[in-house]
């Protein structure tokens, strides 16, 4: 059992290192796109793109495109409990982005509609309370999300956070309107824990980071907001 235990955890940090390796090639990637397309934009800017940008923000159809309409997370469902404890959302949860704040149905939200650009999730630690939308775009990246109250023990905060900090895909804030001290939450799932010694804890994470239910495996944790 225990070189077993030792193969499959050797395996899953080769897979995590080899997800940082290719996250920096595709970052570089990104950074050469990125000038390419801003050339592109501004030439269409000149030729009368701003018109084609208008007429397709006012159709109101594509999806993709930012809306302002926030009332609906797109998040029609109910929890339903494992024997574990983990809470898994029966729902659909939408995945349109928007640029203004999100009434979601569960606190912490994990899923729905969100803002487009993530919350870092390489192992970054919060002081304070995040923008949900944000976050919640971490998670359809396949992060793990540790939200605590007030109420938790702050020798559990400083041992979860220690956690955090060394294991990419995952971030950590203090978020007071949920219904328990410590609460760690993933794209569709969630779960509330006695401490950082609950065996729960390493369980959620084997199983979420980067887990089966990811949207978007293998995409950015850096290169979002820092707050």
């Amino acid at each position: 059992m225990g070189s077993g235990k030792n193969s499959s955890t050797a395996a899953r940090k080769a897979r995590i290192e080899e997800m940082r390796r290719e996250e920096r090639a595709r970052e570089r990637r990104n950074r050469v796109l990125t000038i390419a397309a801003s050339v592109v934009v501004v030439a269409g800017l000149v030729v009368g793109g701003v018109v084609l940008v208008d007429s397709q923000r006012d159709s109101g159809k594509d999806a993709a495109t930012p809306s302002g309409d926030a009332k609906g997370a797109g998040d029609a469902g109910h929890f339903t409990t494992g024997k574990d404890g983990v809470k898994t959302w029966s729902g659909k949860l939408s995945r349109t982005h928007v640029t203004t704040k999100v009434s979601y149905p569960m606190h912490p939200p994990v899923g729905g509609n969100h803002n487009p650009v993530w919350l870092n999730c390489n192992g970054d630690v919060y002081t304070k309370q995040v923008a949900d939308e944000n976050a919640v775009h971490a998670l359809e990246h396949g992060a793990v999300w540790v939200t605590y109250t007030n109420k938790a023990d702050k020798a559990d905060v400083g041992a979860l956070a220690a956690k955090v900090k060394k294991t990419p895909y995952s971030l950590m804030s203090p978020y007071e309107n949920q219904d328990a001290p410590l609460i760690l939450s993933a794209w569709g799932h969630q779960v509330a824990v006695k401490s950082a010694k609950d065996p729960e804890v390493d369980k959620f994470f084997a199983a979420y980071v980067q887990g089966q239910q990811t949207p978007e495996p293998g995409a950015s944790c850096t290169g979002g907001v820092m707050k």
